[in-house]
């Protein structure tokens, strides 16, 4: 049993909690103090280099959740209705996978996987979120109408922060995250209730990969390449063309030749810097 269960459906929490969680999180970060020591760039930088104040900042990330909200609504609705049909003797493949998976018995209630079957469900539902965000990631900055159109907004903040990190144009924001987590959701056979925590913590990653600090015991740094360093580099203009892999893992940088390791080192001034290296080869 989960504390929400009785106030509020697995799939109203699915859709509701990722966007709570990323204001909460996002907002932790935002209400810091300067923390100048840890910063990956100068408060002067993000002044200077950042071509989007911060209210608009705000009312395009709420503008994307709403957009994931509807799209996260319908696709629970469709399993619902795809379930129902299974019930009333209408079978179907879709209905089919999911029972394999066990998501519902033949008296319509959700059965809940044993945690080693969530724990395999999450690290695919990672997997296919990787893999269909790098390969967009990338073909918006290689397609000259895309980037400049599309891709561009999320690149005006070149210096990220906690609160941008889902400053996307919309468009952006259904075809890279809002389709990349239903696809995610969907091959990995996961609950809505399993759901739940992926997306939390996908929410979670996405942010801190954002913040633009680099703080000593961050878990996401100890056990993540792909971190707030590694993105950042990515925002700099020599690193455009680099590190596209988005949130979890840098496999399909490697793979491809796209992946450009860096050095932190410390500013005179205080804080850390992420210099880009020499690229594994050219992209």
């Amino acid at each position: 049993m989960v504390f929400w269960e009785g106030y509020v459906s697995d799939e109203v929490m699915g859709t509701f909690a990722p966007i709570v969680v990323y204001w909460l999180y996002a907002g932790a970060y935002q209400l810091l103090p300067p923390l100048d020591n840890y910063r990956l760039h100068s408060r002067r930088e993000e002044d200077e280099k950042n071509s989007m104040p911060l209210p608009s900042v705000v009312k395009g990330v709420l503008l994307q959740q709403l957009v994931q909200a509807t799209v996260a609504q319908g696709l629970f609705l469709c399993f619902e209705i795809e379930s129902l049909g299974w019930l009333m003797g209408g079978v179907s493949s879709f209905t089919i996978l999911h029972e394999l998976t066990s998501k519902a018995n033949i008296s319509g209630v959700t059965i809940q996987p044993s945690i080693p079957v969530q724990i395999v469900q999450i690290v695919i539902a990672m997997l296919v979120m990787d893999t269909w965000q790098y390969f967009v990631h990338r073909y918006m900055h290689q397609n000259k109408f895309l980037y400049r159109h599309v891709h561009s907004q999320h690149h005006r903040l070149v210096v990220p922060y906690a609160i941008g990190a889902l400053y996307n144009h919309p468009l952006e924001g259904l075809l890279l995250d809002t389709f990349g987590g239903a696809l995610s959701f969907l091959v990995s056979g996961m609950t809505a209730r399993t759901a739940v925590i992926f997306f939390c913590f996908a929410v979670i990653k996405t942010v801190d990969d954002h913040c633009g600090l680099w703080l000593p015991g961050n878990i996401f740094h100890l056990l993540f390449q792909n971190n707030t360093a590694y993105h950042d580099i990515h925002h700099q203009l020599q690193g455009l063309k680099y590190n596209y892999s988005q949130p979890f893992f840098p496999i399909w940088d490697k793979l491809f030749g796209t992946y450009m390791p860096y050095n932190l080192v410390k500013r005179p001034e205080g804080g850390f810097e992420a210099r880009a290296m020499k690229a594994m080869k050219d992209s």
